[in-house]
């Protein structure tokens, strides 16, 4: 249940409290017996009385004084040893229980300061002479004890002297164990040695019996499932026992006494206790007569009662929970011991409790801010805690540095460090547990590994014998009944003094590593200073209408001192570990017996020769602590506490960029919480009213705290008992963590000004979304370990494009699935591209390395045989295939040309031999991957055929085309025959009946923009985008293993055309998708884009429409459909320029160009309506695919819901995947969608491996048609190419063919200023606003590509550019931009280049 404050992941909803309890003396019990008797011993009275005498004017000790004759080392105690003439004066004093306490011991110069109040000076001794123990010249100040006393109301159960000594420092003298020293020297004269007071507090006690707790109640009254209630509870409740105590009737009411404790399950989760003590009337009949006379309540002589006393017992309420809200829990428990004393009350005791223990949830970033009304005039403020990665602990690094001092907490730190045994005290025992909480939590990454009991009770001393490190602490009052072993180092947190046995070497923190411990101290002693400038003395004993009232004035300073501390520290061990990961030993080979240990692990004698000289036997006493060895593997393996050493590492980086100045470095973010704006409030319980609607009576009233009634007790509500959204089960490893997701956005904010890394950035995260996806992908996988190879050469290949990744998910979760499907060879090989790309693994992705590489099953080491003779049987395979029969082929040609237009036989039989080899073996080698028997089947020759026909038409230049230019009418016309032909040279209405253009004009424009003429004109004029960089196939693989021929087997039913050109509102422009990505922000919580024309901020869209392709579909199934598929792959894998995997979805300028006459050419009547969605950056789409992982866990990716519920992430996820080339299944979940119920119709029982085809467009699917069409849709009308049908109404536009032709004369000339010119002269004529939504650089960009295709957009953006810095010196830019003639920015070409495939025109 508990978890680091990283990574507190409500798995459940948290309840904030487990249970409460009252602890004491059972309520059972027969009377008392003689054992509390003994249990009390060595009860020393407290000191009521001072007195100094001068035994050298003949001054006898008084009666009933002990006189102080000797110091602590058996040294003469003269307090006037250095005067001339010495008086012997002699310091005495006197115990009992006649007055109250004295409380403190000072000494008083009189003149240089003023008498503190409260405080009384001893002037005179008890014969009437001056008591000052200097000589009183005129020249000296005169020199006095002084005592403060208790008040007389408080004369029990308060801290008073129980003990005094004198000490003698050049003597080597000491102030014995538990005795605080005064700080100034009583010798005041010119010679003799410094004598120093000394003197021991503890509680000024009598007349006491003290017997073990036990537990009275409790609630609930069952355990719970997760976390047992403790028997050892009511001891740690009430650490010293149980006292029944005889108080004077006038003794003021004592104020509770509030404690905590740490519990530490099997598993090392720690449970936090808060409780107070406070006392109840005791009745005299339980007593026995000899416990009467020991507390005196019966005299001794005459055994008669007396009957000024009263007696009490002391009792404890405690709460358990597994969240330190100390402050929080002793508001509350004030509150339930302020109302048992109270009333009567309406309500019960029990329905506060319930209330607050059901109703009170745990403070989220949705609710930060809890406020409490515990009652009309009670309230308490419950903060989310801070956000830090550190562990959450109760730990308090003030209270620390204010009892102990910097050099004190330096020399423990060094204590735990090397692991010594440490035995806290304290007379207050809250501050116990929040200083040893501190003393763990200081040495963060390292985890105390030893026994820790921070609040230890007496039944549980002897843990301090045990023959192994510890940090216990106890109350200063065991002292009293039991000595220390010799071998333990006491710190007395009341005195700040550390105690060790003489024979052993003084902790000093200058054994530390020097030039880190100096920058540790002088930060802790800037830090102690503030502390005593902001918390006033005696704020400590603090009464408790403070407690209640005034603390929440200080949170805010408190806390930031609180983290500047911590910081300290942290900083301190980074510079301590700091390059301690390099020396991580990675498991890269089969796992065996000493694998695990921490000498395998790691380098150690490597780290230690990396340290200095002088700090060797530091590091050696560090290294050889279980602590060490815990971190080591901690580090190596997959840990709960991943996120918190993953946030150490990050500092550890930034402590070695800034070496020189590590104090400079901010390590942790101050807690902002607390300043949040919402703020939940919770009533308190209501009161119940009478049927006539009165006041319900007040019939609740206890003597004595009660014993707890489990009818009166409110039921839990469900709200806070159910599993929370976030219980989904998923796997960690996709998770980010806090500091993964700060660490990229900090990132992404750096890179957001930087054109070039901006795209790159963006690029990475859309890689981050695929790998996220990546176990989905893989799980529906039949050939799953070739689903991982194609991942790592995903891998490979974006470290060939440099892509800045966020983060480490990408490789960690191949490394996570590698483990998961038994493949640790893959693995080692993912770390070592991981090394190769610079990136060194962060705790969580090492872990998962490990993991993976040590539970999975290595395979054998005598494989080299079977993989010989698998590469032999390959070779044969392939030569029998080329050895077909030559009838086959015949065969296969004869029915190829039956069943396509265009007859085959001119193909040159090399080529066909070829391909028929190339697809053949291919069919073997992927039989598992899903080719099925269709390519060893009787009708192999015809899908060859049609495979051949397919590449001759879309790769081989026919005689004609190579004297001709070429035009899609001939081709159309060519295809479908002379009726289709002519109905596609129909000229549309707004061709304005213009001829058509020039047919020779594009191969004049190929000529200008092409250097090369000898490449043949139809692959120029169709596009075959065979030449961009790093559009082709993803290197290292081959051929075959890109091709998924499943698609052979399908039938392509389904097309989906996608665009991301949205519309901006405010200037009516067109924004399209490399500028939409430019305008992005960093804020991966920020769905705008920015316009580039108005700066105008919109959230984009992404439109999807879904189609049905009908007879065209049905008639190419009848003339076998597949074949043509596969042809279509055949002409991709020629020019190499897309990429297939899973799913065949076609999205090729090719098959645009080439195929969609013959496939699209009859108009498509079922088309689903347009789905729009926002299109969301890849910052944005991660967060919220991270979110919805997290709340439906990894199975909502794979199911239908996501489409129909998340069809925004849906949407985005099929766009950028498609832009990338990336295999997913997504587009499967189109079949099981309510979007494709309108077209259940037209799919047959046959087709359940219906194709869906992905088109992704440039420019908008949902045209203006009131605007002007843009140029190159007119000039496709001119031309007769088929394309898009739209409604456009009839416009007097003013662009002719002969306006066309110019502009693209002018652009083949590399006059493209003389083209803009054009352009805006033309649009200027025109009567009223130019109704164009594209840029002036979009409409002839657009037009370029029509003619010449895409392989020249980077050509005509050097163009272009050119052009606009020549015009801007005659037109003015901003002329220009006010007309929408700038080019695109360098952010968003860098953006359009960097994802690599150009979109569709």
């Amino acid at each position: 249940r508990l978890h680091d404050a990283g990574g507190m992941t409500e798995e459940k909803c948290p309840q904030l409290v487990d249970y409460f309890v009252v602890a004491g003396l059972e309520g059972g019990s027969a009377q008392l017996d003689e054992e509390g008797q003994q249990r009390g011993g060595r009860v020393v009275e407290p000191v009521t009385d001072l007195a100094v005498i001068a035994r050298g004017l003949g001054e006898e000790v008084p009666e009933g004084f002990t006189c102080i004759e000797k110091t602590q080392g058996g040294h003469p105690a003269e307090l006037s040893a250095g005067l001339i003439n010495n008086p012997h004066m002699y310091l005495c004093y006197r115990r009992g229980h006649d007055k109250p306490p004295i409380l403190d011991l000072g000494v008083h110069y009189e003149g240089k300061e003023p008498t503190k109040p409260g405080w009384r000076v001893i002037e005179t001794t008890p014969y009437s002479r001056s008591a000052s123990l200097s000589s009183g010249g005129p020249t000296t100040h005169r020199t006095f004890l002084m005592y403060r006393r208790a008040p007389d109301s408080q004369a029990l159960n308060t801290l008073g002297i129980t003990d005094i000594s004198l000490v003698m420092p050049s003597k080597g003298e000491t102030a014995p164990h538990t005795f605080c020293r005064v700080d100034k020297n009583l010798n005041t004269g010119m010679w003799g040695p410094a004598l120093y007071l000394c003197y021991k507090r503890a509680m000024a006690k009598a007349n006491a019996l003290v017997y073990e707790a036990g537990l009275i109640s409790r609630y609930p009254e069952d355990d719970l499932d997760s976390f047992p209630l403790p028997d050892s509870v009511p001891i740690f409740c009430l650490p010293m026992g149980v006292t029944v105590e005889s108080w004077p009737l006038n003794t003021k009411y004592q104020l509770p006494v509030f404690s905590t404790f740490v519990l530490t399950s099997a598993c090392g989760d720690k449970v936090y206790g808060a409780a107070i003590q406070f006392y109840e009337a005791f009745p005299r009949d339980r007593l026995s007569e000899r416990q009467s006379v020991h507390l005196g309540l019966v005299s001794v002589v005459d055994r008669r009662p007396i009957t000024n006393r009263s007696l009490q017992v002391k009792k404890s309420i405690c709460v358990l929970s597994h969240w330190p809200f100390f402050t929080v829990f002793q508001k509350f428990l004030t509150f339930i011991y302020r109302y048992s004393i109270s009333g009567p009350h309406v309500l019960p005791l029990e329905k506060h409790i319930s209330s607050f223990m059901h109703n009170v949830p745990f403070p989220s970033p949705q609710r930060p801010r809890i406020l409490v009304q515990l009652s009309p005039y009670d309230n308490l403020l419950l903060c989310q805690p801070v956000s830090s990665p550190l562990p959450l602990s109760g730990a308090s690094f003030v209270k620390l540095l204010q009892n102990l001092g910097p050099e004190n907490s330096c020399a423990l730190l060094l204590a735990v460090l090397t692991e010594h045994k440490l035995l806290l005290h304290s007379l207050r025992p809250d501050v116990l547990t929040s200083v040893s909480e501190a003393l763990v939590a200081m040495v963060f990454p390292l985890r105390w590994q030893c026994p820790y009991i921070p609040l230890c009770p007496l039944r549980l001393a002897d843990v301090l014998c045990a023959p192994m490190p510890f940090i216990v602490g106890v109350h200063s009052s065991y002292f009293d009944l039991y000595n220390p072993p010799q071998d333990v180092v006491c710190i007395d947190l009341d005195t700040n003094t550390i105690f060790q046995s003489e024979d052993k070497k003084p902790l000093s923190w200058r054994s530390l590593p020097r030039k880190h411990s100096k920058t540790l101290l002088t930060s802790l002693t800037n830090l102690h200073k503030t502390l005593e400038k902001i918390y006033m003395p005696g704020q400590e004993e603090a009464t408790l209408e403070f407690l209640l009232t005034d603390y929440d004035l200080i949170y805010g300073r408190q806390k930031q001192l609180e983290l500047e501390i911590q910081e300290a520290f942290l900083r301190f061990m980074s510079c301590l570990l700091r390059g301690y990961r390099t020396y991580l030993l990675p498991i890269t080979q089969a796992p065996s017996e000493r694998t695990t240990d921490c000498s395998s692990l790691f380098n150690l004698q490597g780290f230690l020769k990396s340290r200095d000289r002088t700090q060797q036997k530091f590091y050696a006493q560090l290294t050889r602590t279980q602590m060490f060895t815990q971190f080591i593997e901690e580090c190596s393996f997959v840990s709960d506490r991943h996120t918190c050493l993953e946030f150490f590492d990050e500092c550890v980086q930034k402590v070695i960029v800034d070496v020189e100045k590590p104090e400079d470095v901010r390590l942790i973010d101050l807690d902002e919480s607390h300043s949040g704006e919402h703020t939940v409030f919770i009533m308190p319980p209501e009161e119940p009213q009478e049927a006539d609607g009165s006041e319900s009576p007040a019939l609740y009233s206890y003597e004595t705290f009660p014993i707890l009634q489990p009818d009166l007790f409110d039921r839990p509500q469900d709200q806070l008992r159910v599993p929370a959204r976030g219980s989904a089960p998923s796997s960690p490893a996709p998770r980010r963590t806090k500091q993964e997701i700060k660490l990229a956005q900090k990132r992404a904010q750096k890179y957001s000004s930087v054109p070039d890394m901006w795209s790159k950035c963006l690029l990475g995260h859309c890689y981050g979304l695929w790998f996220i996806y990546l176990p989905t992908f893989v799980r529906a996988e039949c050939a799953k370990v070739r689903a991982l190879h194609t991942a790592y050469e995903v891998l490979k290949h974006m470290e060939t494009r440099k892509v800045v990744l966020p983060d480490e998910v990408c490789y960690r979760i191949l490394m996570q699935l590698c483990g998961q499907y038994g493949q640790p060879v893959l693995a080692v090989r993912v770390l070592l591209e991981m090394k190769k790309a610079g990136i060194t693994p962060n705790t969580i992705t090492y872990g998962y390395y490990n993991k993976a590489v040590l539970e999975s099953k290595w395979p054998s080491t005598n494989q080299g045989g079977r993989l010989r003779w698998a590469k032999l049987r390959n070779v044969l395979v392939a030569v029998a295939q080329f050895r077909q029969p030559v009838k086959q082929r015949r065969k296969s040609s004869s029915v190829g040309s039956c069943a396509c237009p265009l007859s085959i036989r001119t193909a040159p039989r090399r080529l066909t031999r070829s391909l028929t080899a190339s697809a053949s073996l291919t069919g073997e080698m992927a039989g598992e991957g899903g080719g099925g028997p269709w390519y060893r089947g009787k009708h192999a020759g015809d899908r060859m055929s049609c495979l051949f026909f397919c590449s001759c038409l879309v790769v081989l230049p026919s005689p004609r085309a190579e004297s001709s230019t070429f035009s899609p009418s001939r081709l159309c016309s060519r295809v479908l025959g002379p009726r289709e032909a002519q109905g596609r040279k129909a000229v549309d209405e707004n061709s304005n009946n213009m001829p058509s253009p020039s047919r020779g004009l594009a191969g004049k424009l190929q000529q200008l923009l092409t250097p090369t003429r000898h490449r043949a004109l139809v692959r120029r004029a169709a596009s075959v985008d065979d030449r961009k960089p790093g559009g082709g196939p993803i290197p290292g693989r081959r051929v075959s293993e890109q091709l998924d021929l499943t698609m052979v087997n399908a039938h392509i039913l389904l097309q989906v055309l996608m665009s991301s050109c949205s519309l901006c509102r405010k200037c009516n422009s067109l924004v399209y998708d490399e500028e939409i990505m430019a305008g992005w922000t960093s804020d991966d919580s920020n769905l705008n884009s920015t316009c580039p024309f108005c700066s105008a901020t919109f959230v984009p869209l992404l439109n999807a429409e879904i189609c049905d392709l009908g007879p065209a579909c049905r008639y190419r199934h009848a003339s076998s459909p597949s074949t043509l598929a596969l042809g279509v792959r055949a002409s991709v894998e020629q020019s190499a320029s897309a990429h297939f995997y899973g799913l065949a979805i076609l999205s090729t300028n090719e098959f645009c160009r080439v195929w969609v006459p013959c496939v699209l050419c009859w108009r498509m009547n079922r088309v689903v309506p347009l789905v729009t969605v926002a299109y969301l950056s890849p910052l944005v789409l991660r967060k919220e695919l991270e979110s919805l992982l997290e709340n439906e866990g990894e199975a909502v990716l794979s199911q239908g819901q996501l489409l129909d519920n998340h069809s925004i992430i849906f949407w985005n996820l099929v766009w950028y995947f498609q832009r990338l080339g990336l295999p997913s299944n997504l587009l499967q979940l189109l079949h099981s969608s309510e979007l494709t119920t309108q077209l259940s119709q037209v799919l047959q029982p046959g087709d359940g491996n219906a194709v869906v085809r992905v088109r992704l467009l440039w420019d908008t699917l949902t045209p203006d048609t009131d605007q002007w069409p843009p140029l190159y849709v007119l000039w496709r009308i001119h031309s007769g190419m088929p394309m898009r049908n739209y409604s456009w109404r009839r416009h007097n536009h003013p662009f002719t063919l002969a306006f066309l032709e110019e502009v693209l004369r002018c652009v083949g000339m590399n006059e493209v200023h003389k083209a803009i010119t054009l352009f805006l002269d033309t649009v200027a004529k025109q009567p009223g606003t130019p109704r164009v939504q594209r840029s002036l650089y979009r409409e002839i960009l657009f037009l370029t590509l029509a003619v010449m295709g895409k392989d020249h957009v980077a050509a005509f953006d050097k163009k272009y550019k050119a052009a606009y810095t020549r015009l801007s010196g005659s037109l003015g830019r901003d002329e220009l931009r006010r007309k929408r003639a700038q080019p695109p920015s360098p952010k968003a070409v860098d953006c359009r280049r960097c994802f690599l495939v150009p979109l569709e025109c």
